[in-house]
């Protein structure tokens, strides 16, 4: 039997539902000494050596004891990517669970604000409960997580000591298990040897979040993936809880655990009493370890992690006036060593409390976890009120900021501001006035400089109806809602500063308590330049230095800088669904046209197809009843039934067609279905689970992941007609991926980028046809020989390397005198620069110009060694590149000025029979499924490798 049998079977329903409502009703008795300890219901001790329950093990446990205890109920929140339930438990005392309707609507109204008075807030804060979020197992290779998890939640309902019995009266704990799924792959993994001291979690060969993997915490903000979905519906539409607790499992080398306070920068969009709150509780979490003996804990600059970044799981509570704390913890199953490293021996503010050396089980580690928990939920309980009151203060203080001119204060701001300080004084005054403990003096007037009426923050934004890819504007509105943003629609048509917006159109109003977060996925980041010293390189940011979701999902928005009112009802459900589109013309019709400009025309193309429609691609303008479609417009001719399909589409998607009475008389492309090979690796590759994700949301059926392994038999122009080559899969950029990742992260995405894969001796016979890497000696000679057959390849990001091994002309850009430019020279994080794109190409048919794209030290190759327009074999064509000295839009560009110039995505013709490609782009075009903007390179190359010049 393969070691993922009961993983598998678990996803198909061995522990339904129902069990979780039995649990519910279930008579209870009252004293502890009835309910069933880990013990005897494990045969060991939470966090025994080699041992590793599985989520089967967790839910038959927490069943049980919410059987036997009045302290506790089970909840299943939702359902994961394979099916499971996932499970939350709800842990306070009998008299809270008795109130608990009044307490989690006290919570709501409090972290709403909006329509709640300063005294009735304290009133609300005096008779409600603090709602602390505690979770373990996000990434499941992370084991401790949902160990701790178990352990912490079995002595909040059998504990009996005064400490406990106030936490309970004061405190309703949600204990989140995030990543069942992961759960049980690992842990099977792990168990399936059978000598106990060869376990071991590495290994693992396929994702431990069906698509993403590690990458299941980047997606908190766009709500994505269900387990996110599941929590983020928890944290933002039912609890409010005023802190979430993410646990996680990759110790800083040479102590025992990362604990907060964090580093700086931090976010300047978040309320600083988020921060001065993370201090409270982080105080609270290191004076507890020091009380009890727990040596080990680091914390500010003992680690690289920061408030600056949204999209985590602990990180997207702080744009919601919440306490997100995140802890980073040693510890396996397999006892290890604590080694000893001498820049951590010394006491400093860093690590008050340095360790020994020493041998480490993971009981211990459960054991640090817990008192972090325990130390939570104390201060937690201690500061109950204020916390509530607290989290009321901060939604106030955003709705007030949005009900009037306000200004956020950013580093380029600040930059500017001081160069005129400088210009005004000149150099030698300005010189004398820096330094010190005073800094760059100035005066009340050159203060109000930064307050230009031009600069005001935004009192809310309107999202045009009749924008060309409205669909997408709304999947953008729907990411907005299952975070908690309060989402208007225009009912009627009506005006706003003199433009007219119609029917339909969607308004985030800035004057809500969550006004943080609008602002964060509407505005650019301005990550300031980080920097240990001066002529160092700089400090990388923990992820992405600029996000904005709206700018990445290219949502057309215009920024309101006045007060405003129109025809406006609030969005109440989880998910507004697209406008209906239009049909046209539909009697009699010989076809329907639609247009390029939206994502989900391809989902249509889609669903047409697999229906037995033909549909073209125009490749040229067409004019009719006096209307002009551009080239690109898709056309399908009728059969029986299109005209309701066409109509059922309209109405799900919101797309439009026009029916035209007879085929139109233009030249175009027929598209067939194309047979899609994905590659992927042992492991399993984050990029690739993305684009997994992508085709099968907009209907690309016929996919086949790809291993190097058959890529390196040849043949593959039998078996596929596009092949895609994600970041990660080809070339000497793998290194480049993890530039300034802290160590014990970036093992970890290493692995999953299908670094360190095993001896296959190793690993069960049904995966290792999966192991090997990409090479030019082994895989190259296929990859010619499939173009040359007329194949189309796609290779994004660092995979772009493909160029070279065809022989293409293709150099860096990023040079000087010879040599890559240094550190301290370039440096691009994560963020979203500018390019102009030649949309004639047919690849980036739809695509506007400008675009912004999502960049993370993505390959710029230098225009010369192009040949602009060529079509000959072995030529390069640019399709996007860098025309102006500052094309950062959102994040943080140091030395930006080099990339002008530089073209960063390019076609070239290799073989005979091709429309179209292959395609390098270097930008992350599909990045974690957020940049909506760049999706259409993708598809348009997918369609275009199996599409023939035909005429309707």
């Amino acid at each position: 039997m393969s070691f993922l049998a009961p993983h598998r079977a678990l996803a198909r329903g061995t522990l339904p539902a129902i069990a979780i409502v039995l649990a519910l009703v279930a008579p209870r008795p009252a004293l502890a000494q009835d309910l069933t300890t880990p013990e005897a219901f494990f045969g060991h001790r939470i966090g025994a050596d080699y041992e590793l329950p599985d989520y089967g093990d967790l839910t038959r446990y927490w069943e049980t004891l919410a059987a036997e205890s009045p302290r506790m109920t089970l909840e299943s929140i939702g359902r994961t990517a394979e099916g499971r339930d996932q499970l939350m438990a709800i842990v306070t005392s009998p008299e809270n669970h008795a109130n608990m309707d009044e307490y989690r609507q006290i919570s709501a109204r409090l972290a709403r604000a909006g329509g709640v008075s300063e005294d009735e807030a304290r009133d609300l804060a005096k008779r409600g409960k603090a709602v602390v979020w505690i979770d373990g197992g996000l990434h499941a290779t992370e084991v401790l997580g949902a160990q701790q998890l178990m352990e912490t939640l079995w002595q909040f309902v059998s504990g009996t000591d005064d400490e406990t019995m106030r936490i309970l009266d004061d405190v309703i704990i949600l204990f989140v298990h995030a990543n069942p799924d992961g759960m049980d792959l690992v842990s099977n993994w792990y168990t399936r040897i059978e000598e106990k001291t060869e376990r071991s979690t590495r290994g693992i060969p396929v994702l431990y979040q069906k698509y993403v993997g590690h990458d299941n915490n980047r997606d908190f903000y766009s709500s994505f993936q269900p387990e996110s979905e599941n929590m983020n519906r928890q944290m933002y539409r039912t609890w409010y809880p005023q802190i979430v607790y993410n646990h996680h499992q990759t110790g800083p080398t040479g102590t025992v655990l990362f604990a907060p306070p964090f580093r700086d920068p931090f976010n300047y969009n978040i309320d600083p009493m988020v921060i001065t709150g993370i201090d409270l509780v982080g105080a609270a979490m290191h004076s507890r370890f020091t009380e009890e003996g727990k040596p080990g804990a680091t914390r500010r600059r003992g680690a690289n992690y920061s408030t600056w970044w949204n999209g985590g799981l602990r990180t997207t509570p702080y744009f919601h006036n919440m306490i997100g704390l995140l802890t980073e913890t040693i510890g396996n199953p397999t006892p290890m060593e604590i080694p000893l490293i001498l820049e951590r021996v010394l006491p400093n503010d860093n690590l008050p409390a340095p360790i020994a050396p020493q041998p480490w089980h993971f009981r211990q580690s459960v054991d640090y976890s817990v008192t972090a928990n325990h130390a939570v939920l104390d201060v937690a309980s201690r500061y109950r009120e204020t916390f509530l009151y607290r989290i009321w203060r901060m939604g106030m203080n955003s709705i007030e900021r949005g009900n009037k001119d306000s200004w956020t204060i950013h580093p380029k701001r600040v930059d500017w501001l001081r160069e005129e300080m400088r210009a005004g004084q000149g150099e030698t005054d300005f010189a004398r006035n820096v330094g010190g403990f005073g800094g760059s003096r100035g005066t009340r007037e050159d203060y109000e400089k930064l307050f230009d009426a031009d600069l005001r923050d935004s009192r809310g934004y309107i999202l045009p109806s009749d924008q060309a890819d409205f669909p997408t504007a709304t999947k953008f509105v729907n990411a907005l809602l299952e975070t908690g943003v309060m989402v208007e629609r225009a009912t009627s048509d009506f005006s706003v500063g003199g433009t007219r917006y119609p029917a339909g159109s969607y308004v985030v109003r800035s004057a809500q308590a969550f006004r943080p977060h609008v602002l964060d996925m509407f505005e650019p980041q301005d990550h300031p330049n980080d920097f240990l010293y001066p002529g160092a390189p700089p400090t990388p940011p923990y992820d992405n230095a600029g996000w904005t979701l709206a700018i990445q999902m290219g949502v057309d928005f215009d920024r309101i800088l006045e007060g405003f009112d129109g025809p406006f009802e609030e969005i109440e459900e989880w998910n507004a669904s697209p406008m209906p589109g239009v049909v046209a013309d539909a009697a009699g019709a010989a076809g329907f046209l639609f247009s390029h400009a939206v994502n989900d025309a391809f989902t249509a193309i889609n669903r047409l197809r697999a229906s037995g429609h033909e549909v073209y691609w125009l490749t040229s303008a067409l004019t009719e009843g006096g209307r002009t479609h551009p080239a690109g417009t898709f056309y399908v001719k009728s059969r029986g039934g299109t005209a309701d399909q066409v109509a059922s589409i309209a109405g799900e998607l919101g797309l439009n067609f026009r029916g035209l009475t007879e085929d139109p008389d233009a030249d175009a492309l027929r598209l067939r279905a194309p047979r899609i090979a994905l590659w992927d690796t042992y492991g399993g590759s984050m990029p690739s689970g993305w684009i997994r994700w992508i085709l099968e949301q907009y209907g690309f059926a016929d996919y086949e992941l790809v291993f190097p392994q058959r890529l390196n038999a040849g043949n593959l122009s039998d078996d596929f007609d596009v092949i895609i080559f994600p970041q990660g899969a080809i070339g000497s950029q793998f290194e480049e991926v993890f530039a300034g990742v802290p160590d014990s992260v970036r093992q970890e995405m290493m692995r999953q980028f299908g670094f360190g894969a095993p001896d296959p001796e190793t690993i069960p016979a049904e995966y290792r046809d999966r192991l090997g890497r990409v090479t030019p000696e082994a895989t190259m000679p296929a990859l010619i020989e499939f173009l040359e057959d007329g194949g189309s390849i796609v290779a994004i990001g660092g995979s772009t390397d493909l160029g070279k091994g065809l022989g293409l002309p293709i150099e860096d850009h990023l040079v000087k005198g010879g040599q890559p430019l240094s550190r301290e020279e370039y440096y691009v994080p994560g963020s979203i620069l500018e390019v102009t794109v030649d949309n004639s190409r047919l690849v980036a048919t739809g695509v506007p110009s400008p675009l912004a794209v999502s960049f993370n030290n993505s390959p710029v190759f230098s225009a010369p060694a192009l040949a602009a327009g060529a079509d000959a074999t072995n030529q390069m064509t640019p399709l996007a590149w860098f025309d102006n000295d500052a094309p950062l839009i959102s994040g943080w560009a140091w030395g930006q000025e080099y990339l002008q110039g530089g073209v960063t995505m390019a076609e070239a013709q290799v073989g005979e029979g091709h429309v179209s490609g292959p395609h390098l782009f270097g930008p992350l075009v599909t990045r974690r499924a957020q940049p909506h903007g760049t999706f259409k390179f993708l598809f348009n190359a997918i369609a275009l490798s199996t599409a023939q010049p035909d005429r309707p």
